[in-house]
C-alpha cells in the first residue's frame, strides 16, 4: 500500500460556474485575445455563449450602434486614461440596461479604478494575469456576496467495470465527513445498478430518480427531502437500482441538481458509473476533483490512459485526474506493477489499495465502511488520506492530547540526551 500526498489543490477557493450569459470581448492584443479564448474553454465557463473580437473599445462602440448589447462586455485597452474614458462614455450611450462591462488595462492606478467604477464599470483588471484570475473575476460578477460558498464536488469513476470505484467513492466520502466533521453528500449516478444504498445498509423509498425525472419540481427543498441520512454528517442521494424504465439522459440532465447541491452542501461526492455518455463526461469535466480507479491489468491501463488524456485536455486549468490502483496483490493473478502503470500514464498513482477479500467482503455484506470494520487499520487510513487530499489537506490528523503527554515528552528528551 502506498500514498502520494505531493499533489494538492492549488486552485484555492472553489469558483462558481458562470451562468448562462452572452459575453463578447473586444481585445487589442493577441495575448489577451488568446487568454480570453482559454478562459472561454474553462469548464466553469461552459454555459456562457462567448465571442472574442479584435479592435478594443472603438470596435465595441461601432458594434453596438445598431445591435443589442450582451449580458457582459469585456474591453481591453492599451491607451491612456482620457482615451479610455471617452470610449466608455460613447459605449454607455448604446448599452442596454443590465449589461455589465469589464475593462482590462495595464495602468495599476487606484484613481483610475475608482473613476471607472463610478462610471458603472463592473470591474477593472490589470494585465498580466492568469486564466483562472479572469475566470474568477467573471464568476464573481454573478455570485451573490451573501450566498454560501460553492460546495466542493469530487467525481469518482472506474477505468472499467468492477474495479471498486463505488467502494472507493463511498469510503472516501465517509472519511471526509468524519475527518472534517463536515456535511457530505454521496450522489449515486448509476441509476439502474447503483450500490450506495447497499453499502450503507439503506433502502430509501426516493432518491435521485425523483430529482432528474421531474426537473420542473426541482429545488433545494425537494433535494433535501430526497436525501437519506447515513450519519449526522453524511447523506445519500440513492439510485433506484431497478430496471422498470430506461435511464437515457441528455447532456445537461443533471445540471440543475448539481447546482443545488453545490449551493447547499459543502462536499459532494459523485459516484459516476463506468461508461461514456454525454452526461457522464459533463459530470467528470465539471467536478473540482476527479479520481480514476483502476485495477493493475491491461484493460484498466488502456482505459485509464484514454480517460486521463481526455480529461486533461478538457480541464486545462485544473489539476490532472488522480489515479488510484485498487485490489493490488490478488493471489495468483498476473499484474502490471504500479511503477510500470505509472510510467505508461506518465503520472504517479495517488494511492495503491491492497487486495483484502476478508476486509472488503465483511464491509460489503454488513453494509459498513472500512473504517467501521477495521478502525485505525492501514486501509482505513489510506481512505482517510485520500479524503484529506481531495479536500486540499494532506497533513495527518493529530491524535487527542492526554494527561500523560508531558511525561512522555520529558522521558523522550532524557532518553535522547
Amino acid at each position: 500500500m502506498s500514498f502520494d500526498p505531493s499533489r494538492t489543490s492549488s486552485e484555492g477557493p472553489a469558483i462558481s460556474p458562470v451562468p448562462r450569459i452572452t459575453l463578447q470581448a473586444f481585445c487589442e492584443t493577441p495575448e489577451i485575445a488568446g487568454l480570453m479564448n482559454e478562459a472561454m474553454a474553462d469548464r466553469r465557463m461552459s454555459r456562457a455563449h462567448a465571442k472574442v473580437h479584435m479592435g478594443g473599445a472603438p470596435a465595441a462602440v461601432e458594434a453596438y450602434r445598431t445591435a443589442p448589447t450582451p449580458n457582459l462586455i469585456v474591453i481591453e485597452t492599451t491607451g491612456d486614461r482620457d482615451t479610455l474614458v471617452t470610449h466608455l462614455d460613447r459605449l454607455a450611450e448604446y448599452c442596454d440596461s443590465g449589461t455589465k462591462v469589464v475593462v482590462i488595462g495595464r495602468l495599476n492606478d487606484i484613481v483610475l479604478y475608482r473613476e471607472l467604477i463610478g462610471r458603472g464599470v463592473s470591474d477593472y483588471l490589470v494585465a498580466p494575469f492568469a486564466v483562472l484570475d479572469l475566470v474568477r473575476a467573471l464568476s464573481h460578477l454573478y455570485s451573490h456576496a451573501a450566498a454560501p460558498p460553492v460546495g466542493r464536488m469530487v467525481a469518482v469513476t472506474g477505468a472499467k467495470g468492477g474495479v471498486g470505484a463505488s467502494t472507493l467513492a463511498h469510503n472516501v466520502a465517509w472519511s471526509i465527513s468524519r475527518s472534517f466533521d463536515i456535511a457530505t453528500t454521496i450522489v449515486d449516478l448509476d441509476l439502474p445498478y447503483g450500490t450506495a444504498g447497499l453499502d450503507f445498509n439503506q433502502d430509501p423509498p426516493q432518491g435521485i430518480a425523483e430529482a432528474v425525472f421531474a426537473p420542473d419540481r426541482l429545488d433545494a427543498n425537494l433535494v433535501d427531502r430526497l436525501l437519506s441520512k447515513c450519519t449526522d454528517k453524511l447523506s445519500l442521494l440513492a439510485a433506484p437500482a431497478v430496471l422498470e424504465r430506461a435511464y437515457d439522459f441528455g447532456e445537461t440532465a443533471f445540471d440543475g441538481l448539481f447546482d443545488i447541491l453545490r449551493s447547499t452542501v459543502p462536499v459532494v461526492v459523485l459516484d459516476v458509473p463506468h461508461g461514456w455518455t454525454a452526461w457522464s463526461r459533463r459530470a467528470l469535466i465539471g467536478a473540482d476533483e476527479v479520481m480514476v480507479t483502476a485495477a493493475p491489468d491491461l484493460a484498466s491501463l488502456r482505459n485509464a490512459k484514454n480517460l486521463v488524456d481526455v480529461l486533461k485536455a478538457a480541464r486545462p486549468n485544473d489539476a490532472a485526474p488522480r489515479l488510484v490502483l485498487n485490489g493490488v496483490g490478488l493471489p495468483k493473478r498476473p499484474e502490471i506493477a504500479a511503477a510500470d502503470f505509472a510510467k505508461s500514464l506518465e503520472m504517479q498513482p495517488t494511492a495503491v489499495v491492497p487486495f483484502d477479500a476478508k476486509l472488503f467482503g465483511t464491509a460489503s455484506n454488513n453494509g459498513q465502511m472500512i473504517g467501521e470494520v477495521e478502525a485505525g487499520g492501514r486501509t482505513a487510513e489510506l481512505f482517510a488520506e485520500l479524503g484529506r487530499t481531495v479536500m486540499g489537506r494532506t497533513e495527518p490528523r493529530r491524535g487527542k492530547k492526554t494527561l500523560f503527554d508531558p511525561f512522555v515528552a520529558r522521558f523522550a528528551r532524557k532518553k535522547a540526551s
